[in-house]
């Protein structure tokens, strides 16, 4: 290597005016728009969530008040249909004038004074009452079989179908493939 000469003369260098600037115009270009784009996505998304979702809710509620107002008009027509069927009216019965003898009795009539007021139940809601008991007991199976129960445990999955002895093998099997993939890399290289 031979030693060159180095000028460091300032004086005869020219004084080369600085590289021009590139305009970052399309830069700027697109950075406004992708920030243009995402703001139109969030008002999108804004617009989805705030106007969109509620009115959905909103009818899927209402189709479940529909649905579980017809559900309950079902079931009235049912429980009234078998009230009806169920009802066997009773014989009129018809009164004689047969007086019957009266019989003395010598029972001794004791009256002690309480507090205790008697609420007597209006006589509808006990035959009301008793139609609800014949409306359930027509509805409901005279015999009740027991549903038998299962007390073996199920025999399904991979492991039951393959069996875990031959997925140990088949572990055990890749782990020898990996380790002489590795040995045969070591010895060509």
């Amino acid at each position: 290597m031979a030693f060159e000469e180095i000028n460091f003369d300032t004086d005869n260098m020219e004084a080369a005016p600085p590289p021009e600037e590139r305009s970052n115009r399309a830069f700027i270009i697109i950075a406004i728009g992708l920030i243009v784009f995402a703001l139109v996505v969030v008002a999108c998304l804004a617009g989805y969530a705030l106007i969109y979702v509620p009115r959905q809710r909103q009818n899927q509620a209402n189709q479940v008040a529909t649905v579980n107002a017809q559900n309950t008009e079902v079931a009235k027509s049912i429980l009234a249909t078998t009230i009806a069927e169920a009802f066997t009216p009773t014989p009129e019965v018809v009164a004689t004038d047969t007086p019957l003898p009266p019989t003395p009795t010598d029972t001794p009539v004791v009256i002690i004074p309480t507090n205790t007021l008697v609420p007597t139940g209006d006589p509808r809601t006990a035959t009301v009452a008793a139609l609800y008991t014949q409306a359930a007991q027509a509805t409901m199976p005279s015999v009740r079989t027991p549903t038998p129960t299962s007390t073996a445990l199920p025999s399904t999955g991979f492991a039951d179908e393959v069996g875990a002895p031959a997925m140990l093998g088949l572990a055990l099997l890749l782990l020898v493939v990996i380790f002489l993939a590795r040995r045969l890399r070591s010895t060509t290289s």
